[in-house]
């Protein structure tokens, strides 16, 4: 056992740490995300902002786009996120469903 003293603020703390004799315990990987699909040379990737759930798709695989279009919704904190294209261009691909869960940056579509 070790023990440190910390100063948090002004205020000092008396910790102790219990060190491991031997190899330290090996936690169980989580499970590996299905990878992203590829995204075309030269598309301009979509990533969600925040994590959420997608009420709604509103781009579908070909579709031609401008820039300021409405893509998804994203719900994050009980609040509606209108993701829109960030430039002019046709959906190459579209990575995500409706009442997906997505993380923060988690790419939803390309648009070539």
């Amino acid at each position: 056992m070790k023990k440190y003293k910390v100063n948090v603020n002004g205020t000092v703390y008396e910790v102790a740490i219990e060190t491991m004799d031997g190899a330290a315990p090996v936690a169980a990987a989580p499970a590996a995300a299905a990878p992203a699909p590829a995204a075309p040379a030269g598309g301009e990737k979509v990533c969600a902002p925040m994590p959420g759930t997608i009420l709604d798709v509103r781009v579908s695989n070909g579709a031609a786009v401008k820039k300021g279009d409405i893509l998804f919704i994203l719900e994050a904190m009980k609040m509606e996120n209108e993701i829109m294209a960030p430039c002019d261009g046709t959906a190459a691909s579209v990575s995500v469903t409706k009442g997906a869960a997505v993380d923060s940056g988690a790419l939803l579509c390309v648009l070539g």
